[in-house]
């Protein structure tokens, strides 16, 4: 039985799959091959990068027109910038994959020895030239991780694959490919030697097109998992396929995730038992608690300055001027945090939640509140209860927890979060939405009762002109978010953050009525 794949490249014959190379424009990489010309492959992590290099490697060599090597140069990272130990690495790893993929053994022979001679500056580009003159057949070299690697040690590996660009394709490599997560052109390398930043546009000026491998488009999640269904019998509800989408929005790792959390884990055995939406979002909870390594590496980003200033405003629902430069947005987008399209916003709703429980995780573990308060006795979630505790909670504690954010442009609204997270989590959970420049921030509360499902809305906004006028925008944006989400009832939260306020001024609680005739209770904080 093939299973989901959560680790590493993928494998046809053990894995559920997207064939690698439906995934790339495999007519524009053969042109550029053909062409010789040098090239960037890039993508966020553990979006299936490594099995496209390896699926077009093994295609190239069945071919017989090339002798293609993909590589790996991950291990050079431990070396960071000494260049020789880095080069032993990087050329140690050449000669293995040359011999493993081909049976070529010619630079097992010569690589040692060009090190001693030519000097961890030129080895590389040495090596290749040799190894490309002593076969007519052109060489394509794959190298990922490219990356991995840091300063000099980087900076010597572009400079030697620059140096050797004009003898293709007769003494060096027909064509190069860079993988990693980042286009090289946005590099910014630190040598240590030259104490100066150097641009990798300016070390690697040969690039001639940057590929970026995308997400699965809805039609190929739904393909992926009709494979299983195929092949065991067992089915997913059309209402488990469009969550799996939604929230996942097609990354590669979160829709295998769920995937096999839903039919291979916890007992999940029973072939009989359809994949319904309840289990994938018991599945995504799981993840989130289990801290897995792929959320875990991208939440740690978040201590980066370059990302909070372009995420912090995203979590406020900030205005659309920007404090954040053309490079960290790029950079948050290569992550694979924020999504590519406007306006600016988490990639998908399962690193939305994320976000926020990660900057929030601690402090929820300090709050003296139990969900079983807020429990009426038909089971029901007392709402209007748990958002009257809030605005105490707030009144009497907000300013000292703000100050204990990274992020304290979001504070009120992380707070609010962290409360809402403490109570739900014991047996609903929490729907987010929120993006640069949309002005507030959306939370839809999603309690179990019975055979049903009930939801609350919760808008924040913070006070901008006039306390009216920024009622009467949010009363409307509740309804329209209420209206989407099928909720029963809606509460707009408005945080007067101005400091000449004194907190009678700011505290209120009233109910309003939206222009489309619907109630909503308005908290003022």
């Amino acid at each position: 039985m093939r299973f989901f794949n959560t680790t590493g490249p993928v494998v046809a014959e053990d894995h559920y799959c997207i064939p690698p190379l439906e995934r790339l424009n495999l007519v524009e990489v053969r042109r550029l091959i053909r062409d010789k010309r040098y090239f960037v492959l890039h993508a966020p992590r553990q979006t299936g990068k490594t099995s496209a290099l390896l699926t077009l490697r093994d295609l190239l060599n069945a071919e017989d027109a090339y002798r293609c090597v993909y590589v790996n140069i991950e291990g050079g990272q431990a070396m960071r910038e000494d260049v020789e130990q880095v080069m032993r690495v990087v050329l140690g790893e050449l000669a293995l994959r040359a011999s493993l993929t081909l049976g070529d053994a010619f630079l097992d022979e010569i690589w040692l020895d060009i090190l001693t001679k030519s000097g961890p500056g030129a080895a590389l580009r040495v090596a290749l030239t040799r190894w490309s003159n002593a076969d007519p057949k052109p060489l394509v070299l794959l190298i990922d991780e490219i990356d991995a690697l840091i300063g000099d040690s980087l900076l010597s590996v572009l400079r030697q694959l620059r140096a050797g660009y004009d003898q293709r394709p007769e003494y060096f490599p027909q064509s190069v490919v860079l993988c990693g997560i980042r286009d090289v052109r946005d590099y910014r390398i630190h040598s240590g030697s030259a104490n100066a930043v150097i641009a990798g546009g300016s070390a690697f000026n040969i690039k001639s097109r940057s590929l970026r491998l995308g997400d699965f488009s809805q039609d190929e999640v739904q393909t992926l998992l009709a494979q299983h269904t195929e092949e065991t019998g067992q089915v997913f509800t059309p209402d488990a396929l469009e969550t799996i989408w939604h929230q996942t929005q097609g990354q590669p790792w979160l829709v295998n995730a769920l995937a096999d959390q839903t039919c291979f884990r916890d007992g999940a055995e029973d072939r009989n038992d359809p994949v319904t939406a309840t289990a994938v979002i018991e599945a995504k909870e799981q993840l989130i608690l289990r801290r897995e390594t792929h959320l875990d590496q991208l939440t740690d980003k978040l201590r980066e300055e370059r990302v909070r200033r372009v995420v912090e405003p995203i979590l406020s629902g900030g205005d659309e001027e920007r404090h954040f430069t053309d490079r960290d947005l790029e950079y948050v987008q290569d992550l694979g945090l924020v999504a590519q399209d406007l306006p600016y916003h988490i990639a998908n709703p399962i690193y939305a939640e994320v976000v926020p429980r990660e900057l929030t995780w601690v402090i929820q573990e300090e709050f003296g509140q139990e969900t079983v308060w807020y429990i009426q006795t038909d089971s029901s979630l007392d709402v209007v209860r748990l958002m009257a505790e809030f605005q105490t909670f707030f009144r009497e504690n907000s300013e000292h927890w703000i100050k204990r954010f990274a992020y304290q442009e979001a504070g009120p609204q992380l707070l609010l979060q962290a409360f809402l997270q403490r109570i739900i989590n014991s047996g609903g959970h929490i729907e987010r939405e929120y993006g640069l420049g949309r002005m507030r921030t959306n939370l839809l509360i999603v309690w179990p009762q019975g055979e049903r499902e009930r939801k609350f809305v919760i808008e924040c906004k913070v006070l901008r002109r006039t306390l009216e006028r920024t009622i009467a925008e949010g009363l409307e944006q509740t309804f329209e978010y209420m209206d989407r989400c099928d909720a029963e009832a809606g509460h707009l939260v408005i945080f007067d953050r101005r400091e000449d306020r004194r907190w009678r001024d700011k505290i209120f609680r009233d109910r309003r009525v939206s222009d489309s005739g619907v109630e909503i209770e308005v908290w003022g904080m």
